[in-house]
Formats: structure tokens, C-alpha cells, sequence
């Protein structure tokens, strides 16, 4: 090996004087400490190009009065925009809708992704197992464009399936995106819909995850289920858990297309969220500068929930090393 390493670090015989160059510049760059670092660079510069740099934008506008259409030149106001915010009652009754919404989609998404994936993680021989998950799993690749226009024919009063089956079982029909008692909540179903297959997958992931020698011997000991599920399986599988929760939250927070798609944020504003809220006032009003406003509020919160989150994770390992 040794005599093999010698005749490679020999010059290539007949090689210019150029190749040789080319060839001792490249093996200083594979032997430098910062290459590992340089490789990273391409990402870097995509990551300021199309994340930092917008955030500074949205960030400066934010201060600014703003209208895209008006011939004024943009003004600044300083705090002003976030002084309105914070004195709008239309906006917290807005953010208190978002944060309902994101409450019940995320909370029965989970419960429900969590009861169907350990129903398919105990049930490796059940037959036609890979055709039922693969259903399962549709919704959530389905485009949010297609769910919203179809619901919102399958909530149609009066040729929907829906309210079919509501005149066979009830007797009367219901207009589920007419009603001001009932937008909101059929809202909230389509999005569990199309969401619980990403529980299932997290929770899925979650468990698998768990170490099989610990499951075997909790089996052995005849550990109850219960306690199968506390002491084993939830602190393995509950930083996977946790963090799909997370992306739920954040996503269902920021959720701007079905309500704009199957209510238009009606009936009255019933169904308008934050995400819907931006839309109206950058892309119809086109007051780019409360926009901007309302966007780093928005981000702040979305920061915050993450904030919580790590904490509750992190909450247990921080006691004992306090101890």
C-alpha cells in the first residue's frame, strides 16, 4: 500500500506543466479545511438570494405607506402600520379565527393520524395493507386547488353528495358553505381530510423509530399496552411526532387556499383567515406597506409557535440536566 500511495503522488510522466498545476491545486483543495465549508456557499448564496433578501424587503416595507397603484412615492410612517394592527378589532377577530381553525385542524389531524397509524403498525399482515395506505396517503398529494373545487360541489345544497345523503338520513338539506354556523367547521373537515395522511406518515415514522429489542422484551415482561406506549414508544418516537406537528401548525396557520377557493372568506367573514386577510390587502387593495405589516406579525407568531414547541420537547432533557 505504501508503494502504491508513492507512485501516485508522482508526477503523471509527459503531463504539462499546466496539468500538473491543475493537479496540485486540487489536491490542495481536497486536503484544505475549508472545504467542506466552500461546498456549502451555492446553498448559502440561494438561501440570501431568495429568502434573506425578500425578508429584508417585506421587513422595510412594513414601515412604509405604500400603495402599488397610486402615483405617490412611498411614505414613512414608522410604527404606524403596526399601531393599526394592533388597534384593528377586524384583525384580532381575524387572528382569533386563524388560530381556532389551526386548533381543531391540527388537533383532530393528529388524533386521527395518530389512532390510524398505530392501527396499521399493528397490523403488518393485514392483507391489501399497501393498496389501504396508499389510498390513505392521496389526499394529502392532492393540489389544494382540485380538494377546494371539489368539495365545494360535494358541499353544493343541491345536487352535492353530501346533502344526498343529509335529505336520506335527516331529511332536510343543508348549505354548508351558505351558513354562516356551518362554513367554518366544513372548512375545517376538508382541511382534517387532507391532512391526516401526514399525521399518519409522522406517526408512522414515529414508530418506527422505536428500537424492536425493547418492544420485545416489553412483550416478554407482558408490559400493558398502555405503558408499552408511554415509557417506550412516545420517548422515542416524539421528537418525529412533535416536529409533524409542528409543520401542521405552521401550515394550517398560513392556510389561504381553501377558504379562498370553496367561501371566498364568506359567508360575511366567517371562513377569512390571516393567509386570505394578506391576500385581500396585497393583491386587491394592493397596500403593499399594511401587507408587509401584517406579514412580520404573522411571521412572529409562526416563530413563536416554534419557539413553544422546542420547548416542550426540550423541557424533560433540561430538568435532567438541571438535577
Amino acid at each position: 500500500m505504501a508503494q502504491l500511495g508513492t507512485h501516485l503522488d508522482r508526477p503523471i510522466v509527459g503531463a504539462t506543466p499546466a496539468a500538473r498545476g491543475r493537479r496540485a491545486w486540487t489536491r490542495a483543495l481536497d486536503d484544505s479545511r475549508f472545504f467542506p465549508s466552500l461546498l456549502l456557499v451555492p446553498i448559502l448564496i440561494f438561501f440570501v438570494v431568495w429568502n434573506v433578501v425578500p425578508l429584508l424587503w417585506l421587513v422595510g416595507v412594513s414601515f412604509y405607506r405604500y400603495k402599488v397603484t397610486s402615483s405617490r412615492e412611498p411614505s414613512f410612517v414608522g410604527w404606524e402600520n403596526f399601531a393599526e394592527i394592533f388597534q384593528s378589532t377586524e384583525i384580532w377577530r381575524t387572528l382569533g379565527r386563524t388560530l381556532t381553525f389551526m386548533l381543531l385542524s391540527v388537533g383532530l389531524a393528529t388524533i386521527l393520524g395518530v389512532l390510524l397509524g398505530l392501527l396499521f403498525w399493528g397490523s403488518q399482515r393485514m392483507p391489501g395493507r399497501r393498496l389501504a395506505l396508499t389510498l390513505l396517503f392521496t389526499p394529502m398529494v392532492l393540489p389544494p386547488v382540485a380538494v377546494g373545487t371539489f368539495f365545494r360541489l360535494i358541499y353544493e345544497p343541491n345536487f352535492g353528495v353530501v346533502n344526498y345523503y343529509a335529505q336520506q338520513i335527516v331529511g332536510r338539506r343543508f348549505d354548508f358553505l351558505g351558513d354562516k354556523d356551518l362554513a367554518f367547521f366544513a372548512t375545517v373537515a376538508v382541511d382534517v381530510w387532507m391532512w391526516t395522511p401526514f399525521m399518519i406518515l409522522m406517526t408512522l415514522a414515529a414508530l418506527g423509530s422505536v428500537p424492536k429489542a425493547e418492544l420485545e422484551a416489553a412483550e416478554v415482561d407482558r408490559l400493558p399496552w398502555l405503558q408499552r406506549l408511554r415509557y417506550i414508544v412516545l420517548p422515542h418516537g416524539k421528537f418525529i411526532l412533535m416536529l409533524g406537528i409542528l409543520l401542521r401548525t405552521i401550515d394550517a396557520f398560513k392556510t389561504t387556499d381553501l377558504p379562498y377557493l370553496m367561501t371566498n372568506g364568506g359567508p360575511g367573514n366567517q371562513t377569512e383567515l390571516v393567509g386570505l386577510s394578506l391576500y385581500r390587502t396585497g393583491f386587491e387593495a394592493f397596500q403593499m406597506g399594511d401587507a408587509s405589516s401584517l406579514a412580520v406579525v404573522t411571521l412572529l407568531v409562526a416563530i413563536a409557535f416554534t419557539s413553544v414547541y422546542l420547548y416542550v420537547l426540550n423541557y424533560r432533557a433540561a430538568r435532567v440536566e438541571m438535577r
